[in-house]
């Protein structure tokens, strides 16, 4: 529901938008009968520049907030199709007891909306086409939040006992809190576009990781076809890079190039180019702090939790939108400020370890030569490349401990091999 800010000025929370992390936020405190507000700057339906692929992370977090009636309306894969070096494997998603082995292909005009309303559903109050222009501080606290009806150019003010910064990578008010990215770590760039297939129908997403730049470069990153189910498939290019010398490519050049790679095999009309595709930048592997405060916590984009292995973010922004919510939870039934405070630690302890995996995997394959003879090295068998996906995509079973220690050994096979 779209109340009119005039009618509510205060709750417990106050999320500060509603994409995935703000929404997963916003219905898990609502289910728990927490009052919770939701400041949204767009007017939902929206698009969002997405690569649209949910994997089993994802899902496992929809259909815990009930959202399977809406899967099922949607395209449904098994795995991935990887290709490279005139090889390609099918690799089916691992079973693991905590994950489902498929995963979907949502649009995220659907998806944000189907979550936001599930939200609305169970008690949160959203305010579409507001903006957040003003956080009031006071002792490290947030006080008040000053908000802008857009269509009316009006201004209110919100108060709550805690905030959540769910603002996306463009977050104003935590910088104005003084979140920063560190510039050391990962920073993708991707693009996406909607093509014509007639293979919109396909059980697998597809990935292609031996991309090349104008001058035949090894690229690192990877191109993705992810079939729709509507007679269109995803079409996109995601580089995954630390090192300067990648970050002025031209992205709609690159994915020009991967479309008329896969022109033929995937039968997207010869007319179509990359123009009207959209893009943008990826912050990764927990790059942003800090990450919470007295009274406020970001999630989401909003703390750069974006996978620095692939570049996925739909799933942790549902799962630390979840985390949130427990931390929140927590402190107001106890009056303890620590969960919250703290949630820079809890992020830590859950995503730390192997984000600092993948941050060192980017640095490594930013440099051709690892990147074309690592994936040259993992694409020699389906044995081999099987757990790779797996570990790209957080899908080992295990401890986190014990995940990080099954990246090492599998790196030193591959090490092994070269040598060899």
């Amino acid at each position: 529901m779209n109340k009119n800010i005039d009618e509510e000025h205060s709750a417990d929370v106050i999320v500060i938008g509603g994409g995935p992390a703000g929404a997963a936020t916003a219905f898990w405190l609502a289910m728990r009968g927490v009052s919770v507000i939701v400041v949204e700057k767009k007017q939902f339906p929206r698009d969002k520049t997405c690569g649209d692929g949910l994997t089993p992370r994802a899902v496992v977090e929809l259909e815990a907030m009930g959202l399977q009636s809406m899967l099922d309306t949607q395209q449904k894969y098994h795995g991935l199709r990887a290709v490279a070096y005139g090889r390609s494997y099918e690799l089916p998603w691992p079973n693991l007891p905590d994950y489902p082995n498929y995963g979907y292909v949502v649009r995220r005009s659907v998806l944000d909306q189907a979550v936001l309303d599930r939200a609305a559903s169970v008690g949160a109050t959203v305010l579409y086409h507001h903006e957040a222009i003003e956080a009031t501080l006071a002792g490290g606290h947030i006080q008040s939040l000053r908000v802008k009806d857009i269509e009316t150019d009006e201004a209110s003010t919100l108060t709550a006992k805690a905030y959540v910064l769910a603002e996306g990578s463009n977050a104003r008010i935590a910088r104005s809190l003084g979140a920063r990215r560190n510039v050391a770590k990962p920073l993708g760039l991707a693009i996406r576009g909607y093509f014509e297939t007639d293979r919109s129908d396909e059980h697998w997403i597809e990935s292609h990781l031996d991309l090349r730049d104008e001058n035949g470069a090894t690229i690192p990153g990877y191109g993705w076809i992810f079939p729709a189910g509507d007679g269109t498939a995803n079409v996109g290019f995601g580089l995954l890079s630390n090192s300067a010398r990648w970050r002025k490519m031209n992205t709609t050049h690159a994915l020009e190039r991967f479309l008329q790679q896969t022109q033929d095999a995937w039968h997207f009309p010869a007319d179509r180019s990359a123009r009207e595709a959209t893009g943008g930048k990826l912050q990764m592997g927990l790059s942003i702090e800090p990450r919470s405060g007295p009274n406020f916590l970001m999630v989401g984009d909003a703390t750069a939790s974006i996978n620095p292995f692939n570049g996925e973010g739909i799933s942790y922004g549902y799962e630390t939108g979840r985390m949130a919510a427990n931390a929140i939870t927590q402190s107001l039934g106890t009056g303890d400020p620590r969960p919250i405070a703290g949630f820079t630690t809890a992020l830590q302890t859950r995503y730390a370890g192997y984000y600092a995996v993948g941050t060192l995997f980017v640095k490594a394959i930013s440099n051709p030569l690892l990147m074309s003879s690592g994936v040259w090295l993992a694409m020699r068998s389906k044995a081999t490349m099987t757990p790779v996906v797996a570990i790209m995509a957080n899908l080992m079973p295990g401890s986190a401990p014990d995940r990080i220690e099954q990246i090492y050994r599998l790196t030193q096979r591959l090490r092994e091999r070269e040598a060899g």
